[in-house]
């Protein structure tokens, strides 16, 4: 027999922790829709050329789709799974502009693919639920703000430890790369992402590497050290007595996000000139996710504002966009020991079957809960009661409906309360109808 052996980097739930990631996706869905975000979703693939050249690395993420029953002669694959979610949504504008109404407010919950070296928190398969904005011709700039909010409502439903949003603009280090006198803008920003990775003194040797000069790679790193709660950032880049008409653009409305963000949600936004985002379609505002605290962990979502991804040659359709890592985030959290389900499976009845004879009344029994909402299963085998409470209690199963001769009763088995039971009228509480998730904080409560 064939060993079975684990795909890294392709995480699979167990049936409880599976119960967690579908509340936090079902509350996310809701969140999205309370907002006045409608729901679409995308094929799993792309053209290469079109998931090419978006960042960096982007092609040695992109996985290659093809036939195994294609020829050697064949040319190699075509076609890619997409790695994220923006990509796709672009070109699913540009097919369908003249059915969209804009502005276009879409949100997407899906798997996507990536080449990643496996660990912690970086996935090959993972789930995304993106936000995105679309306008034709030109995007007000308020909605820069309006997006982490929204992902801020999402996330306050969840058992999410505290979380701060960074944000930055990307035409500050495009202008105050160019006021120094680095016309290279692109690698800047490449090398200058990688701080967290490999520290400032390797990032300053590797500008100057790239050609830089001690000065100039000195002062781009200053400038990713500096951050603010407020708009006091723009103070503290002018102090670097850099100037650029790009960066002057860039500091006016990072000082917009964050002055309209200290108004609608106090502490949430930090400005952050560290923070790039590593794809090449961002323009304006970019921002990360990360969870106080566990920062070293990296971000749990992020986005920004992309000018001109989608554009068929006439018009153009530019946009923003935030994203909420949901598999890396669950992930995170579980195992961490901060939230589980609390059963493993929907059922809230197990019905117990005195003998075998009794299973179509049982199923009768079943189908008249079942209408009024409440998840129900019948016992697999008749046996001992006590054999079958215990099955219930493995699993989770608060009730268990006895037939007795007095008529049904049902018992609750954590306290051990039993009752008469009508099938037609009797509910369980509503924390029961449906697992729920459970917090480290509830357990020792």
């Amino acid at each position: 027999m064939t060993k079975v052996t684990p795909i890294s980097g392709f995480p699979e739930f167990l049936p409880s922790d599976r119960i967690v990631e579908l509340q936090f996706l079902d509350t996310i869905r809701e969140t999205f829709e309370l907002h006045g975000f409608a729901s679409i979703e995308t094929r799993a693939v792309e053209p290469v050329e079109r998931l090419s050249n978006q960042g960096e690395d982007a092609d040695k993420e992109i996985y290659g789709v093809r036939r195994l029953a294609a020829g050697a002669d064949d040319d190699g694959p075509g076609l890619g799974l997409h790695f994220d979610l923006t990509v796709p949504f672009a070109r699913y504008v540009l097919e369908h502009a003249g059915k969209l109404a804009f502005p276009f407010r879409r949100y997407q919950i899906q798997k996507v693919w990536r080449g990643e070296r496996p660990q912690e928190g970086r996935y090959r398969e993972f789930t995304q639920a993106d936000i995105d904005i679309v306008d034709s011709g030109e995007l007000p700039n308020h909605y820069e703000v309006e997006l982490p909010l929204v992902i801020a409502d999402a996330l306050s439903r969840l058992p999410v430890p505290e979380f701060v949003v960074k944000v930055n603009n990307r035409k500050i280090p495009e202008g105050f790369y160019r006021g120094l006198g680095l016309d290279d803008v692109t690698t800047v920003l490449r090398i200058v992402d990688k701080i967290d990775k490999i520290g400032p003194d390797k990032v300053v040797e590797r500008l100057v590497e790239a050609g830089a000069t001690d000065k100039q790679a000195r002062l781009a790193v200053q400038l990713a050290d500096l951050s603010s709660t407020d708009t006091s950032f723009v103070e503290k880049v002018r102090a670097l007595g850099v100037e650029h008409e790009t960066l002057d653009e860039g500091l006016e409305q990072l000082s917009q996000v964050m002055a309209a963000a200290a108004e609608h949600a106090p502490g949430l936004l930090m400005a952050d000139l560290r923070i790039a985002r590593g794809l090449d379609y961002y323009t304006g505002a970019v921002y990360e996710i990360y969870l106080v605290g566990q920062e070293s962990f990296g971000s749990v979502g992020g986005g920004g504002r992309y000018d001109a991804l989608a554009s068929d040659g006439k018009t153009t359709y530019p946009g923003v966009g935030i994203s909420i890592g949901v598999s890396r985030l669950v992930h995170r959290l579980v195992s961490q020991g901060l939230v589980k389900g609390s059963r493993s499976t929907p059922t809230a009845v197990l019905i117990a079957l005195n003998n075998e004879d009794d299973r179509a009344e049982a199923m009768r029994t079943a189908a008249q809960l079942r209408q009024r909402g409440i998840p129900v299963e019948v016992a697999p085998a008749a046996a001992k009661f006590g054999k079958q409470i215990k099955f219930a209690d493995r699993r989770g199963i608060p009730f268990v409906w006895f037939s007795t001769g007095n008529g049904s009763e049902v018992k609750d088995i954590r306290s051990g309360e039993q009752v008469p039971a009508d099938p037609a009228t009797w509910t369980p509480p509503t924390d029961d109808v449906r697992p729920q998730i459970v917090t480290t904080a509830q357990e020792n409560s």
